[in-house]
């Protein structure tokens, strides 16, 4: 027997206490993502994070991405994939294959792995219930020299729209939602979107008390690589505009201020890589990433 361990672990949990009041009754939005739904002991770590939310009065809702999965089943198909500024081109065979991988095949894994757990998970696509309404995303690059490009990305949308109906209802039955980042128009029409875009959207229609981007570096770095663990809105838009917000930070940096814009009171971007980073990030003091305060 460990006592001294026995008793870190009783001091963690009343160290806690004043977040599970605070949380209590809430809705948190993660987006589930990167190297945390690859390693095995992160994915079992993730889902039994989300379950213990869900069984302390928290209402957790995952939306997931599946980039990886998506480029392994496109190249097994020899279909050849094209990115422009970040972004897949998506053809219609295309655009199959992105619904058959992300709503087929990982939603399904990530449900299975909340439920034998212990959890009670239902997988959801953004055309159930007309839950996540898009459109066709316009890219425009401008250009000092020229006029300005308009990119055609086929079916790659915009969220204009979020359902909550289905979510809340789930959520008044104990189930966990667990949402595949598909949308569609009101012709029918499927659009693959951005999961950090989706995550950002859900969490400011429901209300949510906070939004965690999961990711593969530890949060926003400045100029000397140190973490930055907390920005306001202007700070982080500042950090965008001077540069020290770079590549794939920029998006989750932009998709945070929309979210605390649009009344989500924080947005965290936090280290995946961190076994437990969900509660590190919810029920300690400091935290483990960086987040984005009005």
């Amino acid at each position: 027997m460990n006592m001294e361990h026995d008793i870190t672990r009783a001091k963690f949990l009343i160290e806690s206490l004043p977040y599970i009041k605070e949380f209590y009754g809430e809705t948190i939005v993660i987006k589930y993502g990167g190297n945390a739904m690859i390693d095995e002991d992160l994915k079992r770590a993730f889902a039994l994070n989300i379950i213990l939310l869900k069984y302390i009065g928290i209402n957790p809702v995952v939306v997931h991405g599946g980039g990886p999965q998506i480029q392994k089943m496109l190249s097994a198909l020899n279909i050849d994939s094209q990115f422009k500024s970040g972004y897949r081109v998506t053809d219609e065979a295309t655009m199959d294959v992105v619904e058959m991988v992300l709503v087929g095949q990982v939603n399904k894994q990530i449900v299975n792995l909340i439920n034998l757990n212990g959890g009670k998970a239902v997988g959801l696509s953004g055309k159930d219930g007309m839950l996540i309404k898009a459109e066709q995303k316009e890219l425009v690059i401008e250009s000092e020299t020229k006029a300005p490009e308009i990119i055609d990305l086929g079916k790659v949308g915009e969220v204009t729209e979020v359902n909550t109906t289905l979510i809340e209802s789930l959520q008044s039955e104990g189930f966990i939602p667990v949402i595949a980042p598909v949308g569609v128009d009101e012709e029918g029409s499927t659009y693959n979107i951005n999961a950090d875009s989706v995550a950002g959207a859900v969490a400011a229609a429901m209300n949510a008390k906070r939004l965690h981007l999961l990711t593969d570096v530890q949060g926003l770095l400045d100029a000397d690589k140190n973490l930055i663990s907390s920005l306001t809105c202007r700070e982080a838009a500042e950090a965008i505009d001077s540069g020290i917000a770079k590549g794939g930070m920029i998006p989750k940096l932009s998709c945070c201020l929309e979210a605390v814009h649009s009344g989500v009171e924080k947005a965290h971007i936090i280290d995946g890589r961190v076994e437990n980073c969900v509660l590190l990030e919810l029920f300690t003091k400091s935290g483990i990433g960086t987040e984005i305060v009005s």
